[in-house]
């Protein structure tokens, strides 16, 4: 491979150029995204046509989706929940704790800000 370094550098000076952290981000969002549906439709015994027909998508939009080939809007998100009779739970959580409670973290974003689960931003399928 000689100047280069192989693929680990290749990678490296790929990943820190402008907007190449953020878009691996979004692809592996996309990929994991896809492969839950996959799991939770294959449980059911479910082909990818049944799911697309319960949540009012086709079957190639289901299996772009599951091959993680598209980042899902929140409404498609949705309705794929709803086809899986599963709640869609979106939330946030830090990258990293802060240095104290004295910092101001009291262990959970629901107690901060008084309802929810800790880092639930939606809870359940409903507005």
């Amino acid at each position: 491979m000689g100047e280069g370094g192989g693929w680990a550098a290749m990678r490296e000076r790929r990943l820190a150029e402008p907007g190449a952290a953020e878009a691996y981000e979004a692809a592996r969002l996309a990929f994991e995204l896809g492969r839950s549906v996959r799991e939770l439709r294959e449980r059911r015994g479910w082909s990818q046509t049944q799911l697309a027909t319960a949540s009012g998508m086709t079957q190639s939009a289901v299996a772009r989706f599951e091959a993680g080939g598209t980042v899902p809007t929140l409404v498609v998100l949705e309705r794929l929940a709803t086809a899986l009779e599963v709640s869609l739970k979106v939330g946030f959580e830090p990258a990293t704790p802060p240095r104290s409670k004295a910092a101001g973290w009291s262990g959970s974003w629901g107690e901060a800000d008084g309802g929810g689960e800790a880092g639930q931003v939606g809870g359940g399928t409903g507005p």
